[in-house]
């Protein structure tokens, strides 16, 4: 158990911060679920938008750190490209 009084205040903070990041991964995880499932029916409308709606979530969480930069570039580029593939 921590001893001092900053590290049972940095104790509480990695709590909150790990609920936090943990709630934020989950919702990118269930928009990118949303453009796959929308890439294996192949509808093509509704994978763009579903990637629209996508890109916001994975650069905040890019911006907040819970994903590394670079990470988050590769699966948009990656989503895209795929999308636009469809029904070519």
């Amino acid at each position: 158990m921590a001893n001092t009084a900053s590290a049972r205040k940095r104790i509480r903070q990695n709590e909150k911060r790990t609920i936090r990041n943990r709630a934020r991964r989950s919702r990118v995880r269930t928009f990118l679920r949303k453009v796959e499932n929308a890439i294996a029916t192949g509808d093509k409308p509704q994978a763009q938008e579903a990637l629209k709606a996508a890109q916001p979530e994975l650069q905040r969480a890019a911006t907040k750190g819970v994903f590394h930069a670079n990470t988050v570039a590769r699966k948009l580029s990656r989503l895209s490209a795929r999308v636009k593939s469809i029904g070519a």
